[in-house]
C-alpha cells in the first residue's frame, strides 16, 4: 500500500510538474497567428522585402507595432522602435582605369571600382599581406610597412578566414585601415573560390551600403577588386619588386536611402540578473523582385516573398515577444528584427557597430533565421556545441516532441553566415536556430532564393512548434543562473575575455 501512494504522489508532481509548464504563454500559441503573420510578411504586396524599398518599411512597421501591442518598451536611443540606419545607393564610376606594368584594366574588365572619390594619379604600389590589422589575433600587415601617398595592394580575405561572407563584412574596415596608415587607394588580389564574373557582376552594379558620414569615419579612397592577367606581377610585387601604377576613377555617386532596424526591450524580473540581456534577433529583409531578386522568375511570377528566409524566423521572433512579455524572465530582452541581412549582414553590423543595450552587459544572442527545412521532426542549431547551451536546447526540442540537428552542413560553415556572427566577433556568444535542415538538400534548395518560396508552399503546424520552441529557449536561457559561455578555445572565446574582461 505504501509503494502504491508513493505511486500515486510521484505521478501528481509529475502531472503537477506539466502543468505548470505548460502555463507558459508560449504553450499557448495559436496557428491562426503564426500562420497570419507570416502570410502577411512574405505577401506579394511586400515586394520581396528589399532593403531601403517599400515593402521592407511596411514589413517594419507592421512588427513595430505588434512591439507595441505586446506593450514592449522602446530602447533608450531608438526613434520609437526604430534604430535608424544611413544607407545609400552606390553608384559606380563612369569611368575606371588601372595600368599596371603592361597590363591595363577597366572597371568592368578585370577590376570593380568598389568605393571611393574620384582619383588621377600615378603612385608607387606596396604589398601589404591581406591588409589586415588585430591587436587580438596579433595580426598586422603594416608593420613596418610606409604606404603613405602609396597605393596598398594586398590579398582578399583574412589571415585566418577565407569564407567568403568574412571577407565581404571585412571590406569596409579593410579599407579605414589602409587610409588610417595614410594610403590613397586600395586595391584587393581576388582569391575567392567562386567565378570573377558572380562578383564583378553583383558589385559592378549600383549596391546598397552604410554611409560614410565625414572622412574621418569612412575613408574616400578609392577602393578595388582585381583579377590579375598572371599572378607573376603581383608575386613580384610581394617579393620587394618597384613598380609604380596610374589609377583613374570618376569616383562614386550616392544617393541617400535610410532603412530600420526594429528593436524593442522587456525588463527582466530578477532586481540583480535584469541588468544582463539576452537579443532574440531575425533578420526581415529579403532579395526583392526580378533582375535584383537573383535566382529564377517568369512573367507569371517575378516576387521573392522570402516565407522561409526569413519571414519564417521573424515569426518566430514575434511568437517569443509576445510569450515573455505576457510572463517576463529573469533577465532582460531584447527583440530586433533586422534589415539588410541579404545586402551582407549590414543591419547587425551596424547594430554591434552602435549598440543601443551595451555590449557589455549583453550576455547571449539567440539569431533566427534559416534557407527553410526538410525535416518537421526536428529544428537545427548552429553552434550547438560552442556556448554552453546543450542541455537548454535539447530541452526546448524535447518539450514539444522534436530533436535537435547538431550543426547541418558543416562544410558550409553556416555560424558565420548570418546576422550572429557580428555578435560573435564581439565576443558575445551567438548561435542560430534554424527550422529542421539535414543539408543544403534539394527540398531546401528548390526554395532558396527562389520566387518559389511563397506561404502556400509551407507546413504551418511545423511553424507553430518551431515559434513555441524558440520561445521557449529563449526562456530557458534567459532564467538559467548560469551565462552562456564559449567553449574553451573556440575562435572567439578570446573577443568575449576582451569584451566581458574575464
Amino acid at each position: 500500500m505504501r509503494r502504491f501512494f508513493l505511486f500515486i504522489g510521484l505521478v501528481n508532481f509529475i502531472s503537477l510538474g506539466s502543468l505548470a509548464a505548460q502555463d507558459f504563454p508560449e504553450f499557448k500559441l495559436e496557428k491562426a497567428e503564426v500562420e497570419a503573420h507570416l502570410r502577411f510578411l512574405a505577401s506579394d504586396e511586400m515586394q520581396g522585402r528589399r532593403t531601403t524599398d517599400m515593402g521592407n518599411n511596411v514589413a517594419a512597421r507592421y512588427i513595430a507595432e505588434q512591439f507595441r501591442y505586446y506593450g514592449l518598451k522602446t530602447v533608450e536611443g531608438a526613434d520609437g522602435y526604430y534604430q535608424t540606419i544611413p544607407f545609400e545607393n552606390r553608384i559606380p564610376p563612369e569611368v575606371g582605369f588601372l595600368r599596371w606594368g603592361e597590363d591595363v584594366y577597366e572597371h568592368g574588365e578585370g577590376m570593380v571600382v568598389l568605393a571611393g572619390d574620384s582619383i588621377n594619379q600615378e603612385a608607387e604600389a606596396v604589398f601589404a599581406n591581406f591588409g589586415w590589422v588585430d591587436s587580438l589575433k596579433g595580426f598586422d600587415d603594416y608593420k613596418d610597412l610606409d604606404v603613405k601617398g602609396k597605393i596598398v595592394v594586398c590579398i582578399s580575405g583574412l589571415p585566418d578566414s577565407q569564407e567568403p561572407s568574412v571577407v565581404f563584412t571585412s571590406m569596409r574596415k579593410k579599407r579605414k585601415i589602409a587610409a588610417d596608415h595614410g594610403a590613397i587607394a586600395l586595391i584587393e588580389l581576388y582569391r575567392l573560390g567562386f567565378p570573377w564574373q558572380f562578383f564583378k557582376n553583383y558589385f559592378g552594379k549600383p549596391r546598397l551600403d552604410i554611409a560614410e558620414k565625414n572622412k574621418d569615419e569612412g575613408p574616400g579612397i578609392p577602393y578595388i577588386w582585381l583579377q590579375e592577367n598572371s599572378e607573376e606581377a603581383s608575386l613580384n610585387l610581394k617579393n620587394g619588386a618597384k613598380a609604380t601604377f596610374k589609377l583613374k576613377s570618376s569616383g562614386f555617386s550616392a544617393d541617400s536611402k535610410p532603412s530600420q532596424n526594429v528593436i524593442a526591450v522587456l525588463e527582466g524580473t530578477d532586481p540583480v540578473l535584469k541588468n544582463e540581456y539576452i537579443i532574440c534577433s531575425a533578420h526581415y529583409d529579403h532579395v526583392g523582385t526580378g533582375k535584383q531578386g537573383g535566382g529564377a522568375f517568369s512573367v507569371e511570377d517575378s516576387i521573392f516573398n522570402g516565407a522561409r528566409d526569413n519571414a519564417f524566423g521573424t515569426v518566430a521572433l514575434l511568437a517569443a515577444a509576445k510569450s515573455l512579455s505576457k510572463q517576463p524572465v529573469k533577465r532582460s530582452v531584447v527583440f530586433i528584427a533586422f534589415t539588410g541581412e541579404e545586402m551582407g549582414l549590414l543591419g547587425s553590423g551596424y547594430y554591434v557597430d552602435h549598440p543601443l543595450i551595451p555590449l557589455k552587459q549583453t550576455i547571449l544572442n539567440l539569431n533566427t533565421d534559416g534557407a527553410g527545412y526538410d525535416d518537421i521532426t526536428a529544428y537545427s542549431v548552429i553552434g550547438y556545441d560552442r556556448v554552453g547551451l546543450e542541455a537548454e536546447f535539447e530541452k526546448a526540442a524535447s518539450t514539444f516532441g522534436l530533436r535537435v540537428i547538431q550543426d547541418p552542413a558543416k562544410e558550409q560553415n553556416l555560424f558565420d553566415r548570418s546576422d550572429n556572427v557580428n555578435f560573435a566577433a564581439k565576443g558575445i556568444p551567438a548561435p542560430t536556430v534554424s527550422p529542421g535542415a539535414t543539408g543544403f538538400t534539394e527540398e531546401i534548395m528548390k526554395h532558396y532564393h527562389q520566387v518559389s518560396d511563397n506561404p502556400e508552399t509551407i507546413d504551418f503546424d511545423y511553424l507553430l512548434l518551431f515559434s513555441k520552441t524558440y520561445s521557449y529557449l529563449t526562456r530557458l536561457a534567459a532564467n538559467k543562473d548560469e551565462r552562456p559561455k564559449w567553449k574553451a578555445g573556440d575562435k572567439y572565446e578570446k573577443a568575449a575575455k576582451l569584451l566581458y574582461g574575464e
